[in-house]
């Protein structure tokens, strides 16, 4: 027995796998799970993190991440399905979750409240959660908004300098003032419920808010409820702006 074990001992040092792991301790560095998982040696664990072929919880992983029980831990395979990316009109009055995807595999990238409409993406493409929605990356996103009062002379000027929201102030942004209840709006962040939020601070009800634009792709004349597939140059220069 005891030669059988330093055997398995010899093997797991040879492979990089700990095959003696049955209850293994979390959290545990990635190599290590994916070693554990058998999705590869530590050393080939290192290597599939390098070619961004390992995501945690929908985010690419790093090199010394490490995972938790509850973590979701996905390793795109050697020829992986297609990546498919998809602009679709969320109607008012529906929850982004309650979406259909038009794909399988496919989701949404960030989401939009119940009352608000407008621009979602959806893919299947990992890669492309932490890029988009991480507010350090600096992407435009387009909204119109229009309010229950008449717009205040002051508002432009304090939207743009950044709003005070239950102490976080938000970062600096473009305002475009349409007409006395509407407004134009580009921000680089996505707080949750960002810009109603901003607009309360400022005494100012939403009326009605819809997205229509995430860096270049725009909602244009796209029915609610409705997808289009993005391709060609407008995906090129989308994912050449996000760093692929």
């Amino acid at each position: 027995m005891m030669a059988i074990r330093r055997l398995l001992i010899i093997l797991q040092k040879l492979a990089g796998v700990n095959i003696l792991m049955k209850n293994p301790k979390f959290p545990m560095r990635i190599n290590r799970y994916l070693a554990w998982q058998k999705y590869s040696t530590r050393r080939g664990g290192d290597e599939l993190v390098e070619k961004q072929r390992v995501f945690i919880n929908g985010k690419p992983a790093k090199h010394g991440d490490k995972v938790t029980e509850s973590d979701k831990v996905e390793v795109l395979k050697n020829n992986p399905q297609p990546y498919l990316y998809f602009a679709y009109h969320k109607p008012r009055n529906i929850e982004t979750g309650e979406i259909h995807a038009p794909q399988k595999n496919t989701f949404p990238l960030g989401r939009l409240d119940k009352a608000s409409h407008g621009l979602l993406i959806f893919t299947n493409d990992g890669r492309l959660t932490d890029r988009l929605l991480n507010p350090e990356y600096d992407h435009d996103k387009e909204y119109v908004v229009k309010t229950a009062e008449k717009l205040r002379s002051s508002f432009k000027k304090n939207m743009e300098a950044g709003v005070d929201i239950d102490g976080y102030v938000t970062k600096k942004c473009r305002v475009e003032i349409l007409n006395d209840f509407t407004f134009r709006i580009t921000l680089t962040e996505g707080k949750k419920h960002q810009i109603r939020r901003m607009c309360s601070a400022l005494y100012q009800q939403v009326r009605d808010l819809q997205r229509i634009r995430i860096m270049n792709i725009t909602l244009g004349k796209l029915s609610a409820n409705s997808f289009r597939r993005i391709e060609g140059a407008e995906l090129a220069l989308f994912l050449k702006n996000l760093g692929f």
